[in-house]
């Protein structure tokens, strides 16, 4: 199987306001070492808005590919043929299904910082999961993706 160019892709990415809260996170850190001295407060700065930031990063690294006949969500890997329909999810729809219609046998690649979802569902028989709920902030395009790349 030769992989082609991703029909879809997205980088589910951190808020801007989370670069803030990191600086802010630097900021704390400073204080918490100001009675030590200028260096350590600098250091302090420095070091806690660097390490609020690569976990700000690495967390909104996470991406959502269709890659010839499988979806790739984070580190999950499955084939398009083991895929049922796919449900776009709005903004309500979408707090329903993380919350109260939510399966705990479920795959949930969530960011809460995204309002929309897409609801796949899993018709794989030896596969216990019933469905994927991938937050993404174009669930009609990445359904249309996954539609496109069942039927090559």
């Amino acid at each position: 199987m030769q992989l082609s160019a991703a029909p879809y892709e997205e980088r589910l990415t951190a808020p801007r306001s989370w670069w803030l809260i990191s600086f802010l996170v630097g900021v704390s850190m400073a204080l918490v070492l100001l009675p030590f001295g200028t260096l350590p407060m600098l250091g302090g700065l420095a070091g806690g808005t660097a390490v609020a930031a690569v976990a700000a990063s690495s967390y909104g690294s996470i991406r959502i590919r269709v890659v010839g006949d499988s979806l790739i969500a984070g580190e999950a890997k499955i084939p398009v043929a083991a895929l049922g329909e796919a449900e776009v999810l709005d903004a309500e729809e979408a707090r329903a299904w993380r919350t109260h219609k939510a399966d705990t046998r479920a795959f949930m690649l969530l960011r809460a910082y995204i309002p929309t979802a897409l609801r796949v569902e899993v018709t794989d028989p030896e596969d216990p999961t019933p469905y994927l709920y991938l937050s993404t902030r174009e669930p009609e395009r990445l359904a249309e993706a996954l539609r496109v790349a069942k039927g090559a």
